[in-house]
């Protein structure tokens, strides 16, 4: 099965559902596009993988290559959802060190938020 998404904005912050294979080829190609067009409007992203299948090696690059595009934006992506296969994956890999994890997509959403106001009372 392809890569599936659905794009929807919380509170600001783009969260893209993603369903199917996250594998080297089209699929990752796909989201990298999707992203980085997404960076452009949004630098805060969550990526909830709660419907993912499979991810591969070419998937994890595809994170990690994400999470580098959107740190040089000024931004930052956020996971939400993983499967415990995925989420097996991610700590064998030590990127669940890299990436903030959450449960569920709103509170990813909402965990940028917090951020910005924790930001917003030291400035002053």
């Amino acid at each position: 099965m392809a890569l599936l998404t659905t794009i929807r904005r919380m509170n600001g912050v783009a969260v893209v559902y993603c369903g199917g294979r996250l594998v080297l080829g089209e699929e990752s190609k796909s989201l990298r596009l999707l992203v980085k067009d997404l960076l452009n409007k949004s630098p805060q992203i969550v990526l909830d993988l709660g419907d993912v299948t499979h991810m591969d090696s070419g998937g994890l690059g595809a994170l990690v290559a994400l999470y580098t595009s959107a740190r040089a934006a000024g931004g930052d992506i956020k996971l939400a959802n993983l499967n415990a296969r995925l989420s097996d994956l991610l700590q064998i890999t030590r990127l669940a060190t890299v990436f903030e994890i959450f449960d569920r997509a709103e509170d990813a959403a909402a965990a940028f938020k917090k951020k910005e106001i924790g930001r917003s009372a030291t400035a002053e």
